[in-house]
C-alpha cells in the first residue's frame, strides 16, 4: 500500500489480499451477482487445478442448493463487506487451514473456503506479488496521477484541498472502471489504474465533489 497525500487529505492505494482472495472465492463459488454493486469477474480466471482441502469436492458443496445457496451468498457478502473497510482488515490473515475457524459461524462460507482454498489461495498470491511489483516500479507515476490532479483542483478553487480521505483497492477485473463500495472507498480496476489518462479523466471529478 502507498499513501499520498497532506495532513489535510489522504489518498491510499492498494490492492488488499483479504479482497483478493474474496472475489477469489467468488468467482469459485459461482458467486458472480452477489455484492452492492456487483464487480466484474476477475482476470485472470481463477483456474481450478487443485482439489479440495478434504481430497474430493464436499458433500456440503454438492448439496448446495435452495436456503444453502442463499445462505452462501448472504455470508460471502457480509464478509466481503467487512472487509472493505481497511481499519477492520485483520493484520494477519485470517485464512488458517484446515479448519478456517474464523468462518465457524459462517458454515456455507466455511465450506466453500475448504474446497477452494488452494486454488484461491496461488490465484491471490500471484496477484498481490504483481500489484506489488508493478506499483513499486512505477510508483512516481502513480503518485503524479493522484498529486497533479489534486493539485490542480487546488489551483483552479484558488485554495488548498480541505480535509478527505479515499482508499482506492485496485483489482484485477475483466472490466475497465471503477465502483464505489463503501465510503471513503473506491475499487478501481487495474485496467483503469494502468491508463494515466483515462485514470485522471475519471479521478478529476471525484476530486472536485472532494475539494
Amino acid at each position: 500500500m502507498f499513501v499520498e497525500g497532506t495532513l489535510r487529505w489522504q489518498v491510499t492505494e492498494d490492492a488488499p489480499w483479504d479482497l483478493l482472495m474474496a472475489l477469489a472465492l467468488r468467482d469459485l463459488g459461482g458467486l458472480t451477482d452477489v455484492g452492492d454493486p456487483v464487480l466484474p469477474a476477475v482476470i485472470p480466471a481463477v483456474e481450478r487445478v487443485v482439489q479440495g482441502a478434504r481430497g474430493v469436492r464436499s458433500a456440503a458443496t454438492l448439496a448446495r442448493t435452495g436456503a444453502d445457496r442463499d445462505l452462501l451468498r448472504s455470508q460471502w457478502k457480509a464478509w466481503w463487506e467487512r472487509t472493505l473497510v481497511r481499519e477492520s482488515r485483520p493484520i494477519t490473515t485470517q485464512f488458517k487451514p484446515p479448519h478456517f475457524a474464523v468462518f465457524d459461524r459462517e458454515l456455507e462460507l466455511q465450506d466453500l473456503v475448504a474446497e477452494h482454498y488452494a486454488d484461491a489461495l496461488a490465484w491471490t498470491t500471484a496477484r498481490h506479488e504483481e500489484y506489488a511489483h508493478l506499483s513499486m516500479a512505477k510508483h512516481a507515476a502513480r503518485a503524479s496521477d493522484i498529486v497533479d490532479v489534486v493539485r490542480d483542483r487546488e489551483h483552479e478553487l484558488r485554495r488548498q484541498a480541505g480535509y478527505f480521505r479515499l482508499d482506492l483497492d485496485v483489482l484485477p477485473l475483466e472490466k475497465k472502471g471503477a465502483w464505489i463500495v463503501a465510503p471513503h472507498t473506491i475499487v478501481v480496476s487495474d485496467g483503469l489504474r494502468e491508463d494515466s489518462a483515462a485514470f485522471r479523466a475519471w479521478f478529476a471529478p471525484v476530486v472536485a465533489a472532494l475539494v
